[in-house]
């Protein structure tokens, strides 16, 4: 019965469902149970996954505290990669959080860690504006050809998907349409009349208006349907995607700042208690991954980079 699961013995079971009116005589065919494991907390691995202190050595799946067939297949994708990479001497490979739900998974994982199984939702990315399906293969096809994960079919396929989407935004951009053209159908969508040509950009963010209802008014020009909705979404919302890449234009910047991995995190008593502890335990690798852990806030952050230039300066008279 939905909300009745549970994980007692079975007879315990019975009596439970029996004290329900209308179930006093019921039969159970079968008891319920539960999966239990146990888990290396998360914090203690680096951005690759790879278990800080012990080199090579790489952890996917429940081990890390997740629960879910969709996330024990990302963390393994990018576990073998980076296995895979320290084993031939090449770069790593970390997907940042504006650019894959990967990206999402792995961080939260390593900076806030799991008091309960960690299920990936896409609630959790703060740039889902830009991890869309439509979009999946623009931003990591080029991260796979790099790390020499495509085919050369592959790489040709997603090079083709790429450009056909480029003049498809191009076209919408650059090319107007008259208003005998296409004043029917804004009639059609009881959308506002144009009195003189206007671009196919503008038409397609007004509401209810699809970019290929308004090619059919020009001549053939090819684009798969895929083209055509990845343009058509760019142009709709370009004022919330333009806020989410500003957004994810400072995460870059905080991302940039790295910590020192030796960094003396109890002695800087201008942070919190909570903010000490929980630093010296995360370790952090950057400022933004600090940024995310519970318990260290916004003047934490602030606070820690004054630390960090004294305890620079102080370790190295040079320091400037």
């Amino acid at each position: 019965m939905n909300g009745l699961s549970t994980s007692l013995p079975p007879p315990v079971q019975v009596e439970f469902l029996r004290s329900i009116p209308g179930l006093e005589q019921v039969r159970m065919t079968r008891p319920g149970y539960a999966i239990e494991y146990d888990y290396f907390p998360p914090t203690q691995l680096e951005p690759t996954l790879e278990v800080r202190g012990i080199g090579g050595l790489f952890f996917a799946g429940q081990i890390n505290g997740t629960t879910g067939y969709e996330e024990a297949a990302a963390q393994g994708i990018v576990a073998g990669i980076n296995a895979a990479g320290a084993a031939l001497e090449r770069e790593s490979l970390i997907l940042r959080r504006d650019q894959a739900m990967i990206g999402v998974l792995i961080d939260d994982l390593v900076s806030r860690g799991v008091d309960e199984p960690y299920r990936m939702f896409t609630s959790r990315a703060e740039f889902r504006l830009l991890l869309r399906q439509d979009n999946a293969l623009r931003r990591l096809s080029e991260v796979g050809e790099g790390f020499g994960l495509l085919t050369d079919g592959e790489s040709k396929k997603a090079t083709t998907q790429r450009e056909e989407q480029n003049k498809a935004l191009a076209l919408a951009v650059e090319t107007p349409l008259p208003p005998e053209a296409v004043n029917d159908l804004l009639a059609l969508h009881q959308s506002a009349p144009i009195e003189e040509p206007v671009r196919l950009a503008a038409l397609i963010r007004r509401p209810g208006i699809r970019y290929k209802d308004l090619l059919a008014r020009q001549p053939a020009t090819g684009f798969s349907d895929s083209a055509l909705e990845w343009a058509e979404i760019e142009l709709k919302y370009s004022g919330y995607l333009e806020r989410e890449r500003a957004g994810a234009g400072r995460l870059g910047r905080m991302e940039s700042v790295e910590l020192p991995a030796d960094a003396p995190y109890r002695s800087f008593r201008s942070l919190s208690f909570e903010s000490r502890e929980k630093l010296t335990a995360i370790r952090p690798a950057t400022l933004a991954q600090a940024g995310r852990i519970p318990g260290v806030s916004p003047s934490d952050l602030q606070n820690l980079l004054i630390e960090l230039a004294k305890w620079r300066r102080h370790s190295d008279p040079c320091f400037t």
